[in-house]
């Protein structure tokens, strides 16, 4: 346990942040699953709508540095391949 002042500060700091990374990557996560839920239904006009939703939310979490920018740029890559693909068989 923290024996000054300053680490029973810094100690509670890390948990603010904590909870807050947890909560802006379950923000990220969610919006790239509904993307791909859109996706395996198979509704195009959906998908393109959610997609567009969730492309700021990961440039923003990409912007802050909680996630890596080429990740990011992975993860809207292939979700807008998949859709393309998926509007192209129709």
């Amino acid at each position: 346990m923290a024996n000054s002042a300053q680490a029973r500060k810094r100690a509670l700091q890390a948990v603010t942040r904590r909870e807050r990374n947890v909560a802006q990557r379950s923000l990220v996560r969610t919006h790239i699953k509904k993307v791909q839920k859109a996706i395996a239904d198979g509704d195009a006009t959906q998908a393109q709508v959610v997609f567009k939703e969730a492309v700021p939310v990961i440039d923003r979490m990409a912007g802050k540095g909680q996630i890596h920018r080429n990740k990011a740029a992975r993860h809207k890559s292939r979700l807008n391949a998949q859709i393309k693909a998926m509007a192209a068989q129709a």
